[in-house]
């Protein structure tokens, strides 16, 4: 997702910092905590719960694309082949990362999706190295070099690649990739994504609902969670782009780590995921790049 810093629009810098700091901390607040939301609705299968983030989101977005003035521009780019094969294959990508980050709730791999969100700043910029032709500085490089080695680390003492974690920052950061190389609006452009996949996955919850299969009108519990799956998924993304509009690029990018530290904090100590000294040396070396990265972020924003 492609972060642009702009200057506050009213007179008055000082509360609009502070309405970009709310706004920014809530959004990445909603998203650390979404775990212990989508884990109430333990019992529903990933695919229904996506399904159900698509059309709510859908219902979401179309008056607020439209009290913006945008839905004519929505309109027009789904008619247009090539915008609408950009955002189909944005739209992939986020269906992969919404289904795989609810699969890893659901079955006790919050831990390893955190690891993924830690992941994900230091795989754009390897993004921005390959597609954009980005230059990596010194620390930049180191930064990247110290993730790879925790994830080495990792793969070494277990056995196992991280494949949950790899996929879901890769899924993530070339998401991000298709919409910064495209210029695709914010709110506009997460309507088009989910207006692609709506029809399919209304028809596959009728599907669900006629076979007896659908959790949707069970309860009056489960249903609201999943009307509210819309409202999880688009608030946390709106209150985001109202921070990014007042706050400083090195603000928002500290800001980042406060949702995957709060799903790192859920994994171990609510849901009871196994926390082993393999896992602390992974995350010793993916924050220490983390930290690395924000430092030179800091730097060279201050031209240091």
């Amino acid at each position: 997702m492609a972060i642009a810093e702009t200057t506050p629009r009213t007179n008055n810098p000082s509360q609009e910092t502070l309405v970009g700091l709310v706004s920014a901390f809530s959004g990445f607040l909603i998203w650390g905590l979404a775990p212990l939301y989508f884990a109430l609705l333990d019992g529903v299968g990933p695919w229904e719960i996506v399904a159900h983030r698509f059309v709510w989101t859908v219902v979401l977005l179309v008056p607020l694309v439209w009290w913006l003035g945008k839905l004519p521009v929505v309109g027009s780019d789904l008619r247009q082949p090539r915008r609408l094969a950009v955002y189909a294959a944005a739209t992939v990508l986020m269906t992969s990362n919404w289904t795989i980050f609810i699969w890893a709730i659901l079955n006790g791999h919050l831990l390893q999706a955190s690891l993924g969100y830690y992941i994900n700043p230091l795989v754009n910029v390897v993004l921005g190295v390959v597609f954009l032709r980005e230059v990596l500085n010194p620390r930049q490089l180191s930064a990247v070099g110290l993730a790879t080695i925790g994830v080495g680390w990792l793969v070494v003492a277990s056995g196992q690649v991280p494949v949950i974690a790899l996929l879901l920052a890769l899924s993530f950061g070339f998401y991000g990739l298709i919409r910064k190389a495209a210029s695709i609006d914010p709110q506009g452009g997460l309507l088009a994504e989910t207006l692609i996949v709506a029809p399919i996955a209304l028809t596959y919850l009728v599907l669900l609902g006629v076979d007896g299969q659908g959790a949707f009108g069970t309860g009056w519990g489960v249903s609201g969670l999943l009307v509210l799956a819309g409202a999880v998924t688009a608030v946390p993304l709106i209150l985001f782009m109202h921070g990014v509009k007042r706050l400083r690029y090195a603000t928002i990018g500290v800001m980042q780590y406060v949702a995957p530290t709060l799903q790192f904090i859920i994994a171990v100590t609510v849901f009871a995921e196994p926390f082993t000294r393999d896992h602390l040396v992974t995350f010793a070396f993916i924050w220490a790049g983390l930290a690395l990265y924000t430092y030179d972020g800091l730097r060279r924003r201050r031209g240091g």
